[in-house]
């Protein structure tokens, strides 16, 4: 054999140098993280890698400094807030300042970092307070987010678990209804149950009923519409608990459990479920912002909430007439939507992460760079001098052709 027909080992193709740099960096940043997880449990994991994702954490401050802001200044029930305006509270002089313009200022002239002014949201065109009608319409917008992700969740499991669990006859049916369910669009559903509960006449001959008349009586709108809205939202969290259940019932762990004495019971809830429970989170969140927007959809359609309630939906569709002469009071309760839809689909990614690192995202150049660079300065040849840290790769020495 000459030394003509062999690879001259100079020549070296562009992208199997590639291929090598991102093997190697792909390495380091694996090595680093298994050094980084060792002799942490699941749950500190979890942890770990959700306090880590940075898009979840700003959402995260973003979503309880909103919180916080919408049940303190205005109240909740009978806790008074600080804010002295109430929603349909009039300017005692009748006046309404520079045409209702908000009077929220950032580094104002007095010095400070913010003022608020008497109306930082504005005014409306009878010269009542927008501020407080939006503190209103937000904390109705978080109360319908939560009912509905517990409420669509717990259904939701409850049929997938048993459907996955048990299968046969009894999935067949749990999933010819949620076929069924999927059928009627939730936002035809809403608005014909909302049209309806805002008709008293309809509302009395409910309350007639004697079980069913007492527990709506004691409902107040919002939880209402956050019940009908959780019945019909459920659907996909179904489905996706019964693919996890189906999965995890053949593990050796289940096995394990069955010939130990375990009840089925004991088997869907001490040993399946917290394996799924990852799957139930993240979609839970992801019904939540679906939430929002269904339900300000609704409001702006004129079937969801009314007066005295107040939502954010309702809100921009009362004042959509004034939009080219006051535009603040459609685009401050829009951004508030958009706030809160954001910041909860962000906070479902972070969790999508921290329960499934397999689903993370490609990491970026810097993070490559910085994973190989540790894996050549811990690698014994490159601390003996035989590689240099990010250098060239080389072939090995070996017999000279003949």
């Amino acid at each position: 054999m000459t030394s003509s027909n062999l690879p001259n080992p100079d020549e070296t193709a562009p992208e199997d140098l590639g291929s090598v740099d991102e093997s190697r960096s792909s390495r380091g940043e694996n090595e680093l993280e298994l050094r980084e997880v060792a002799g942490l449990t699941q749950g500190q994991l979890v942890r770990r890698r959700f306090f880590r994702h940075k898009g979840a954490m700003v959402s995260m401050v973003v979503l309880v400094l909103v919180a916080i802001l919408a049940f303190s200044s205005v109240g909740f029930g009978p806790i008074p807030g600080w804010w002295d305006w109430g929603p349909r509270d009039r300017d005692p002089a009748g006046q309404i300042n520079a045409m209702g313009a908000p009077t929220f200022e950032l580094f104002p002239e007095g010095g400070g970092l913010f003022a608020l002014g008497s109306h930082p949201f504005g005014q409306n065109q009878i010269g009542q307070d927008l501020f407080a009608q939006v503190m209103l319409g937000t904390q109705t917008s978080l109360i319908v987010m939560v009912l509905v992700g517990v409420i669509s969740g717990v259904v939701g499991v409850v049929v997938g678990a048993l459907a996955g669990f048990f299968r046969g006859w009894l999935d067949g049916l749990l999933m010819r209804l949620t076929d069924l369910v999927i059928t009627i669009p939730a936002i035809v559903l809403g608005a014909v149950l909302g049209k309806l509960i805002s008709n008293p006449n309809t509302m009395e001959d409910v309350y007639a009923i004697p079980v069913l008349g007492t527990i709506v009586g004691w409902m107040s709108m919002p939880v209402m519409l956050s019940v009908v809205l959780g019945l019909t939202l459920w659907t996909g969290m179904a489905r996706l608990v019964r693919g996890d259940f189906l999965a995890l019932r053949e593990r050796e762990f289940v096995d394990a459990a069955r010939v130990a004495g375990a009840s089925n019971s004991r088997i869907i809830f001490k040993h399946i479920l917290p394996n799924a429970v990852g799957v139930v989170i993240v979609n839970a969140t992801l019904l939540m912002a679906s939430a929002v927007l269904l339900e300000t959809a609704l409001a702006y359609l004129g079937f969801g909430l009314f007066p005295p309630n107040y939502s954010l939906g309702y809100i921009i569709n009362n004042y959509q007439g004034a939009f080219a002469t006051r535009p603040w009071t459609f685009w401050i309760p829009g951004i508030l939507i958009v706030l809160i839809a954001l910041s909860v689909n962000f906070i479902g990614d972070g969790l999508r992460d921290a329960f499934d690192p397999r689903q993370k995202r490609v990491p970026s150049a810097r993070a490559m760079r910085r994973a190989d660079a540790k894996l050549n300065m811990d690698s014994p040849v490159a601390n003996a001098g035989g590689v240099q840290a990010g250098g060239p790769t080389t072939r090995p020495e070996g017999p000279e052709d003949e």
